[in-house]
């Protein structure tokens, strides 16, 4: 019962997928530069993407000058999903709409979620027979498998955490490198 109501808490708190995905710490979260970098997107983009609420981060966001935005891991699967679509041709409206899908639908199995679009449309595809049908209908141009970017994003995140010891260091790092240049 109490597995049953974290997922319905975490689904309430508008995160897009609750299940499938690693159990972190909902207060925890990546600094701008490090999910921008692991969804393989330019930190204006990430920018551009917060303020016209495309994505935002769910850990916390921007609070005036200064304030750093923390984002979760099912933030920059979003992010990386956003620019697979974006590299694919996809409009940024056509986008938006198969974003707020996602959201609503609450996927519950991850691994077998196929993102499928003719170039005009983005469909959502949770079954073999649901692509096998959008496909035998000349619809369907190409598909993104969810599980596989998943991966991908999990993968980033561990090389770029391997990388930077402690994300707090970061920041430090870079001003120091300013101060001293």
């Amino acid at each position: 019962m109490s597995e049953i109501s974290r997922s319905e808490d975490r689904y309430d708190l508008g995160l897009l997928f609750t299940d499938g995905l690693p159990d972190l710490d909902a207060n925890e979260g990546y600094r701008g530069a490090v999910a921008a970098r692991a969804a393989g997107i330019s930190y204006r983009q990430l920018d551009y993407w917060a303020r016209t609420r495309l994505v935002e981060p769910t850990v916390r966001g921007a609070a005036g000058s200064g304030s750093q935005r923390l984002y979760g891991f099912r933030d920059i699967l979003v992010l990386k999903l956003v620019k697979r679509l974006l590299d694919t041709g996809i409009s940024l409206q056509q986008i938006r709409t198969a974003v707020n899908q996602l959201r609503e639908a609450g996927v519950n199995d991850l691994a077998q979620t196929t993102l499928m679009s003719d170039g005009a449309s983005v469909y959502l595809c949770t079954s073999n027979d649901e692509v096998i049908d959008l496909v035998s209908r000349g619809q369907g141009v190409f598909g993104i498998a969810v599980g596989k970017v998943l991966r991908e994003v999990e993968s980033s995140l561990v090389e770029l955490d391997t990388q930077s010891s402690d994300p707090a260091d970061e920041l430090a790092a870079r001003r120091a490198a300013r101060a001293a240049g």
